[in-house]
């Protein structure tokens, strides 16, 4: 069986941070099977995208997940993130903090 998924690195990156907005780039890289250089990169992306915000909490980071925006590929486009989020997750919810909460 080859290694392909259905989802990319970026949508395991997002994922992992709704899970846990506190989770650090090490531990993602160890769940998604990349480089923690690699998470780095795709963390900034999102940034950048507006998928997350990040917010320092000490010497931590702390992540919003923005359910709110769209998907980016034209197939996809009318749909909310906080879709995909509630599908991969539907056995239990994940935790997407809302900007300005704790």
């Amino acid at each position: 069986m080859s290694d392909w998924t259905f989802l990319t690195n970026h949508s395991h990156v997002l994922l992992c941070i709704a899970q846990n907005p506190q989770v650090r780039l090490s531990e993602i890289a160890e769940r998604v099977g990349v480089k923690e250089r690699t998470v780095f990169g795709i963390v900034s992306d999102l940034v950048e995208a507006g998928y997350l915000s990040k917010v320092r909490n000490g010497r931590r980071n702390v992540y919003v997940v923005h359910p709110e925006l769209h998907l980016r590929h034209p197939l996809e486009r009318e749909t909310e993130i906080r879709v995909l989020l509630s599908i991969v997750h539907a056995g239990g919810q994940p935790r997407i903090p809302v900007e300005g909460a704790p």
